[in-house]
């Protein structure tokens, strides 16, 4: 599944085709993909709607909408498992997994393809309450190496189920927590309030880093779905230290890097970087 950087990286190749464009009409092709909203519904709310603004929150993209200068609600998507967005101009022969079509006023058409029909583009009056309880952003000011120790402190939780959750940190998915913890040289199955102001501070810095240095990399093609709005695939998985690495050696000490299983996701890990937490009684 697309995580943080992917969809950043979406985000940023869309945006300058979309902000301040009209949409002149749509085409639903799987009602499904619109999470419960009807067809016509979302062709009323979306026809000649402009697209103000396209922005990113944890793993979703939001499209801000207005009508005659007021705010119209926003369409708020998630690319799922194998989900695409991109713009091309008017005539190109849409995919066959095409499930949402919209036609701009400048003749571009925004295309959302989806083979699985796993993703969603949904139509909501009020995006940021269908957003609300997201935890804070990894690469905005208010992640802090300080808030972060309190988070971890106030939970007694594994570290990698709580890295995964999307109240506490925002966008981090499976590829990304295991490439942090592995950079922090924390285990993943270490119970969060048992981690040092020291380990804290490698763990936020490797968040930031990874997934800055991801994002530039227009994110990780680890299979045939993920490919950036310009078709082409990320590059940051030739970056992987553990990731996918099964039994090949660990870049800093040279052990086999394992695969275990963690809250039923398969996690990558080098068990002498990453000491195994000890069982309290």
């Amino acid at each position: 599944m697309p995580e943080l950087p992917e969809v950043e990286t979406v985000v940023r190749l869309i945006r300058p085709s979309l902000e301040g464009r009209k949409v002149t009409s749509s085409r639903v092709d799987w009602d499904r993909t619109l999470g419960g909203v009807s067809r016509r519904e979302f062709q009323r709310r979306l026809k000649g709607s402009r697209i103000d603004r396209i922005w990113r929150r944890a793993k979703f993209i939001v499209f801000d909408l207005s009508r005659d200068g007021r705010a119209a609600g926003g369409l708020v998507g998630h690319l799922r498992m194998t989900g695409r967005m991109h713009v091309e101009p008017k005539g190109t022969r849409p995919s066959p997994y095409c499930r949402v079509r919209l036609d701009l006023d400048d003749g571009q058409v925004f295309h959302f393809v989806d083979v699985r029909k796993f993703g969603r583009l949904v139509f909501h009056a009020e995006p940021d309450v269908l957003l609300e309880g997201l935890g804070p952003e990894p690469l905005e000011e208010e992640f802090t190496a300080e808030w972060l120790l309190a988070g971890l402190r106030s939970r007694k939780r594994m570290l990698k189920p709580l890295l995964l959750d999307q109240n506490f940190v925002a966008g981090l998915g499976n590829i990304y927590v295991d490439e942090c913890l592995h950079s922090a040289r924390l285990h993943p199955l270490r119970r969060s309030d048992t981690v040092t102001p020291a380990a804290a501070r490698r763990l936020w810095a490797a968040i930031r880093e990874t997934l800055q240095e991801a994002i530039e990399r227009e994110g990780s093609s680890f299979d045939t779905f993920y490919r950036t709005p310009e078709g082409q695939p990320g590059a940051y998985q030739h970056q992987f230290r553990v990731y996918g690495r099964t039994g090949k050696p660990c870049y800093d000490c040279g052990a086999a890097i394992a695969r275990i299983v963690v809250a039923q996701r398969g996690t990558h890990l080098c068990r002498k970087c990453q000491r195994a937490p000890r069982i309290r009684a």
